[in-house]
């Protein structure tokens, strides 16, 4: 077994600093758009290829919510519009 193949066999999900990834519903994500008043575009964006969303058979368009531990605040979310480049 090459060592590409060895990489590409761990789960960078599995990771302990890896934060959990959630693809949105499309409902979801027209809701998150109106709740901040936004278009997708105006999103952060997270390349289509990002190890952490390749469980989630993510498109081009698609949201990403990103919950990330806080030592102050225990639990916050990030959002990401899924990107090419």
């Amino acid at each position: 077994m090459s060592a590409k193949e060895e990489k590409s066999k761990f789960d960078v999900t599995t990771h302990k600093f890896v934060p959990k990834h959630i693809k949105l519903s499309e409902e979801d994500k027209l809701k998150l758009l109106e709740k901040y008043n936004i278009t997708d575009n105006q999103l952060p964006k997270i390349i289509k290829s990002d190890p952490a969303i390749q469980h989630l058979a993510a498109n081009v368009g698609d949201v990403i919510k990103i919950i990330r531990k806080s030592p102050t605040i225990g639990e916050t979310e990030y959002f990401r519009l899924v990107a090419n480049v």
